[in-house]
C-alpha cells in the first residue's frame, strides 16, 4: 500500500500533536512517510514539532517528521494537506470576543461580528496556501478545518474554484458521537444521518441505524431533557463552557422539536441569555490560554528538555478526529464514504440558493465530494440560514473589493447583531484591531 506524505499548515498550533498522533495511530488504513510542519511563525513552531519529532523516533521510527517556514521545503511533493491556520493567533481572537461584548453582542470567534473579522483574516491565509499547493504539489488535496470554515468556504469558491479543497468542521461529528452515547451504539458510525445547513448552522432530521430503524424519537426524548449533556468520558473532560454549550442545545431543540440542532445556533437564537451569562473580562481564549496552551507547551518542552516521549501521549479527540482520516482515505482510496461536508449547494437543497456553501451528506470519492439530495427544507430554517449566508457572502465581497459597506451591512445582516448602528460602532473597532491582516476598507 501506497505511503502518503502529509503536511500539516499551522505547525505551531496546540492541535498539532494531536492530529500527528491521530494520524500515526491510523497507519493500518492511512500508512505515512512523512509529516511536513509548516507554519510562519518559527518561534511558535519549533517547540512543538522538535518534540513531536522525538515522539515519532521513539514510538513510529520509520515515519520522517520534519518542519519548515519555508513553502517550497514544506509542500513539495505531499498528497494531503491538513490546514488548520489561525492568522492573529489569540491576540486577535480576544478581540473577536472583547470587541462586540462590549456592545452586549456575542462575542464568539466563528459566529457574528467576531467570525466575521476572523474570517477576513483567514481567507488570504488559505489562499495563500493553496498557491503554494498549486506551484509545488498540484495534484494534493486540501483538508481544511481553518476557522470560521463558512466564510472561507465561500471565498475559495469564487476565488479558487478549480482548488482541490474540502471545508470540513468536527462539531457534527462530536455530536454524532453524543448521539451514539445516547443511544448505547459502539460508533456514531453504526448511525445513518440526514442533516442540512451551513456550518455551525443546522439541523439534523433524522438518525437511523443501519437496518432503517427510527432512533430520532430516543434522542429527542434525552435532549428535551438534557441537551446534549451526555456522561461519556469527552463530556467530563469538557471546560465548563462546553458543558453550558452541550445543555443549552435543550433551548435551541425546544423552538423546533422534530429536528436535532448543531450548538452553535445558540449563538444565534438566545443571543441575549448568551450575553447576560458571558465573563466580559475572560473569555473562551482566555480559558483555551490557561488550559490547552499551557498544558500542550509544557508538554513539548518537557520532552525535548528529557529528550524522550516515552509514556507520553497527546489528546487526539477521538473519535471525532479520525473524522480527518477518514476524508483522507475515502479520497486517496475512493471509499465513497458518506460525510458531513461543506459544499456548494448546487440543488442538493432545492429551495435554497444554489451558490450557498451548505453543509450535507456527501459521498466521498477520488474525485472529491458529491452531495446527497437533501430536498426542501422548512420556512423557518430557510429563513433563518438566507439571513445568515447573506452575511457570509458581504463579507467576501467586502474582502475582495475592500468595501467598507459591504462589511458593515454583513455586521448588521447577522442576527447577533440589534441594529446598523450597533454593528458600525463594532466594526470600527474592529478595523483598528485588524488593520494589519485585513485589507484596506474604502
Amino acid at each position: 500500500m501506497k505511503k502518503f506524505v502529509v503536511a500539516i499548515a499551522g505547525g505551531g498550533s496546540t492541535y498539532t500533536p494531536g492530529i500527528i498522533q491521530m494520524l500515526l495511530e491510523n497507519q493500518d488504513r492511512f500508512p505515512l512517510k512523512e509529516i511536513k510542519l509548516y507554519d510562519n511563525l518559527a518561534s511558535r513552531q519549533e517547540p512543538i514539532a522538535k518534540a513531536m519529532q522525538i515522539y515519532v523516533r521513539d514510538n513510529y521510527p520509520d515515519v520522517t517528521i520534519s518542519y519548515s517556514t519555508d513553502p517550497k521545503m514544506a509542500f513539495t511533493g505531499v498528497d494531503f494537506v491538513m490546514a488548520q491556520i489561525r492568522v492573529g493567533l489569540y491576540d486577535l481572537r480576544e478581540k473577536d470576543e472583547k470587541i462586540p461584548l462590549k456592545y452586549n453582542v456575542v462575542g464568539q470567534e466563528t459566529c457574528g461580528p467576531g467570525g466575521i473579522a476572523y474570517g477576513l483574516r483567514s481567507i488570504g491565509g488559505v489562499l495563500e496556501i493553496l498557491d503554494y499547493m498549486e506551484k509545488y504539489s498540484p495534484d494534493a488535496w486540501m483538508l481544511n478545518y481553518s476557522n470560521p470554515a463558512a466564510i472561507v468556504a465561500e471565498a475559495t469558491r469564487r476565488l479558487r474554484p478549480d482548488s482541490k479543497i474540502i471545508n470540513i468542521c468536527d462539531m457534527p461529528v462530536a455530536i454524532e458521537t453524543i448521539f451514539a452515547a445516547i443511544l448505547d451504539l459502539p460508533s456514531r458510525k453504526d448511525m445513518i444521518v440526514r442533516y442540512y445547513g451551513l456550518n455551525h448552522f443546522g439541523w439534523w432530521t433524522s438518525v437511523t441505524d443501519k437496518s432503517g430503524n427510527d432512533l430520532m424519537p430516543k434522542l429527542r426524548e434525552f435532549v428535551e431533557q438534557k441537551g446534549y449533556a451526555a456522561e461519556t468520558d469527552d463530556y467530563q473532560h469538557r471546560a465548563q463552557s462546553w458543558k453550558d454549550t452541550y445543555k443549552k442545545a435543550k433551548d435551541v431543540q425546544a423552538l423546533d422539536p422534530e429536528t436535532l440542532p448543531n450548538t452553535y445556533l445558540k449563538y444565534y437564537l438566545f443571543q441575549d441569555d448568551i450575553v447576560m451569562h458571558e465573563d466580559k473580562n475572560f473569555t473562551r481564549t482566555n480559558e483555551v490560554q490557561a488550559t490547552r496552551e499551557k498544558e500542550v507547551f509544557a508538554k513539548a518542552h518537557k520532552i525535548i528538555e528529557a529528550d524522550s516521549a516515552k509514556g507520553i501521549s497527546f489528546a487526539t479527540g477521538s473519535p471525532h478526529a479520525s473524522f480527518i482520516v477518514d476524508l483522507a482515505c475515502a479520497i486517496a482510496f475512493n471509499t465513497q464514504e458518506r460525510m458531513l461536508l461543506i459544499v456548494p449547494n448546487n440543488g442538493s437543497i432545492l429551495n435554497f440558493d444554489q451558490t450557498a456553501m451548505v453543509e450535507v451528506p456527501c459521498l466521498v470519492g477520488k474525485n472529491g465530494p458529491e452531495p446527497l439530495a437533501m430536498g426542501n427544507i422548512p420556512t423557518f430554517q430557510k429563513g433563518l440560514m438566507e439571513q445568515q449566508v447573506a452575511a457570509e457572502k458581504l463579507a467576501v465581497d467586502a474582502w475582495i473589493e475592500g468595501s467598507y459597506s459591504k462589511l458593515w451591512q454583513a455586521i448588521t445582516m447577522s442576527k447577533t447583531v440589534p441594529s446598523a448602528g450597533v454593528a458600525k460602532q463594532i466594526l470600527d473597532e474592529l478595523i483598528e484591531a485588524n488593520k494589519q491582516f485585513w485589507p484596506e476598507l474604502k
